[in-house]
C-alpha cells in the first residue's frame, strides 16, 4: 500500500461506517501534507501526512499542547499514530491571512496576530523547547555560502569574501544571542496564520524554539511573501514594544536598541531563508519559492545598508545581484 492508502484505511479505522470524501489541504516545505476529511454530517477534519524516515509527529504534538496551553489557537490533536506518521488535527478553515489581509483589515489582523503572539511569550519558560543557540543560528546562515552562493549563483567565494562573510555571521549572532528569549514560533507569517474565530489560527509550529523575542516579529513583518511599507510596520512594531513593556514581557527599555535588535535578528533570517529557498530548488525541485526570493534579498540588502557591520555583506550581495526587483505583494 502507498502512504496515501494506508492513510485511507486509518481514517476508516478511526472512523467505521462514516462516509467521508477527501481533498489535499495544502503542503509545506518538508515531507508533511495535510488533506482535508468531509463527512457526510458536515464535520471536518485536518490529516496530517508526516513520513516518519522524515518527519517526527511528536514535536507538533507537544508544541500544540504548549502553546494552546498559553491560549493561542492551534489544532486539536483528536488522535495519532506515531509509527506510521499520521495525525487527525481540528480544521482551521482555509483563508491564510495571506489571501484575507487588505491595506484595509491589516492593522486588526496583524493586532489580533501581535495578541496572541504576547500569549506564547508570557508563557515561556526555559527547558520546554530546544534552545536556539548559537551553532543552530550559526548553521542556518552557513545554508547561504552552501545552497545561494554556490548552487543557485554559481559562484566561489575567495578566503577573503569567506572570512569577511563570517565576520558578518559573528556581528550578527553577537547581537542576536544578546536579546531576551521567549518561546519562538520560528515561522509566524502571513502562510500560517489563519483567518478564524477566535483569531487567529496558527499552524507549522513544530519547530519552535527557545530564543531571542523578536525573531518571531521578523517573520510577522518582514514577511517573504506580503510587503508592506516600512512606515507601516514600524508603527506596528512600536505598538508591540509599547503593550509588551506593560505586560511584563521582556523587552529592552529602549526602543532604539529593541529595532537594532529587530533588524539584526532579520539579517539572520533573510539570510537563512535565501539559503533554504535555493535549497528547495536546486536539492528538492521545488521552484515555487524562486518567486520569493526577491523581497527577501531586498529586506536584507536594506538592513546592511544600515549597518557598518553588515557592510560587507552587501558588498556581496551587490556582486551576486546588482539589481533587484521587488515582487509580491506591495500595499
Amino acid at each position: 500500500m502507498d502512504r496515501f492508502e494506508l492513510l485511507q484505511a486509518w481514517i476508516k479505522k478511526l472512523h467505521p461506517g462514516h462516509p467521508y470524501s477527501i481533498a489535499p489541504a495544502s503542503a509545506d516545505a518538508s515531507f508533511r501534507r495535510y488533506f482535508r476529511v468531509s463527512f457526510d454530517d458536515g464535520e471536518t477534519r485536518i490529516i496530517m501526512d508526516a513520513p516518519p524516515s522524515h518527519e517526527d509527529c511528536r514535536p507538533f504534538i507537544h508544541v500544540a499542547h504548549l502553546f494552546g496551553e498559553a491560549g493561542a489557537h492551534v489544532p486539536s490533536v483528536f488522535a495519532n499514530d506515531l509509527e506510521q506518521g499520521f495525525l487527525e488535527l481540528s480544521d482551521l478553515g482555509s483563508t491564510t491571512y495571506l489571501s484575507a489581509l487588505t491595506p484595509e483589515n491589516a492593522s486588526d489582523l496583524y493586532a489580533d496576530a501581535l495578541g496572541t503572539l504576547a500569549s506564547i511569550q508570557r508563557a515561556s519558560h526555559p527547558g520546554a523547547l530546544p534552545e536556539y543557540n548559537q551553532a543552530h543560528l550559526l548553521r542556518e546562515m552557513e545554508l547561504f555560502p552552501v545552497w545561494y552562493v554556490e548552487h543557485h549563483k554559481g559562484v566561489t567565494l575567495t578566503e577573503n569574501e569567506k572570512n569577511d562573510l563570517y565576520g558578518v555571521f559573528d556581528a550578527i549572532l553577537a547581537v542576536n544571542l544578546a536579546e531576551p528569549q521567549v518561546f519562538v514560533h520560528r515561522d509566524y507569517h502571513c502562510r500560517n496564520l489563519m483567518l478564524s474565530t477566535p483569531n487567529p489560527g496558527v499552524l507549522d509550529f513544530q519547530d519552535a524554539v527557545y530564543g531571542p523575542l523578536t525573531y518571531d516579529l521578523v517573520s510577522l513583518f518582514k514577511d517573504a511573501y506580503i510587503h508592506w511599507e516600512e512606515e507601516r510596520t514600524l508603527d506596528w512594531l512600536a505598538r508591540y514594544w509599547e503593550t509588551a513593556r506593560h505586560i511584563g514581557l521582556p523587552v529592552r527599555a529602549d526602543f532604539a536598541e529593541f529595532h537594532r535588535d529587530y533588524e539584526f535578528m532579520g539579517a539572520q533570517r533573510h539570510i537563512k531563508v535565501l539559503g533554504i529557498f535555493a535549497r528547495l530548488w536546486h536539492r528538492d525541485g521545488k521552484d515555487g519559492y524562486l518567486k520569493d526570493m526577491p523581497l527577501v534579498m531586498h529586506y536584507l540588502r536594506a538592513v546592511c545598508k544600515r549597518y557598518r557591520e553588515l557592510h560587507p555583506l552587501l558588498r556581496l550581495l551587490n556582486k551576486l545581484d546588482p539589481e533587484e526587483t521587488v515582487i509580491g505583494y506591495t500595499f
